[in-house]
């Protein structure tokens, strides 16, 4: 298939559409993960074609998710001794679910799709499962690696073969499961996604596919947004988070039944 780089006329509007969105972007994805559900339409509404759109919102996500997972590590609550293996994982899963994509039709995670959404809206609503577990601090107990590992490799699969809310995803499982804080599994997420962003952003840029221009003034406003969300985060924990990741997960449904 012929992916070359079509040229592109860049016009005030283009930025005008995508930069508000981006920002908006960036907020979310740093407060409950899922910015890709609303920067990826603001580039295709923009004009550019499907692959440029995913190729350049790679750049603007990679550097917005930069500075949130920075603005996390500087207040100590990533834990590199878990999310090294966590990475790996992920980035193993990824691989996989890369080459995966290849071969199974894109409506097979569909529907899939529909039946782990209502799934994980139940385990955000109930309160027994879903809830801020206390201290920052990260248990390093054989149980905290095994579930963080497994989540990174199973979700890093998802991301490689659809990608939409994976964050979202991550956070679910690091704070139900593994049982970190919020805050904390919310930082981790962060490591895990920055790390297959800039492996993503590094194969569409040797290719050609970004768009340059319009990726680095989306880029400042991602980082803007992911500045300000993380910030909000770190006040406000659950009470930020959890209508968050429900409104992510509810335009994922949307984006799902929109397809047939």
């Amino acid at each position: 298939m012929d992916i070359t780089a079509p040229i592109i006329e860049l016009s005030a509007s283009t930025f005008l559409i995508v930069c508000p969105f981006l920002f908006l972007a960036g907020l979310v994805d740093a407060i409950g993960g899922g910015g890709g559900l609303i920067s990826l339409p603001a580039y295709l509404i923009a004009g550019l074609p499907p692959h440029m759109a995913v190729a350049t919102n790679k750049m603007s996500s990679t550097c917005g998710t930069s500075l949130a997972t920075f603005r996390f590590i500087k207040n100590g609550l990533v834990s590199f001794r878990l999310a090294l293996p966590s990475v790996v994982a992920a980035i193993a899963g990824s691989f996989i679910g890369a080459h995966i994509s290849m071969v199974v039709p894109e409506k097979i995670m569909l529907y899939v799709l529909i039946g782990i959404l209502p799934v994980s809206a139940f385990l955000v609503l109930n309160k027994k499962l879903f809830h801020d577990n206390g201290s920052d601090s990260v248990t390093l107990d054989k149980r905290t690696y095994i579930t963080a590992v497994t989540a990174a490799f199973i979700i890093g699969i998802y991301d490689g073969f659809y990608g939409p809310g994976t964050g979202t995803f991550l956070i679910i499982a690091f704070t139900v499961f593994a049982k970190l804080s919020i805050k904390t599994a919310n930082a981790q997420a962060k490591v895990i996604n920055l790390t297959t962003n800039i492996t993503s952003l590094i194969i569409f840029l040797l290719n050609g596919q970004v768009l340059i221009p319009v990726g680095i003034a989306a880029a400042l406003c991602n980082m803007a947004g992911g500045y300000l969300g993380a910030g909000m985060v770190m006040k406000n924990g659950a009470k930020i988070v959890k209508p968050s990741i429900l409104l992510v997960l509810f335009l994922l449904l949307l984006k799902v039944l929109n397809v047939y």
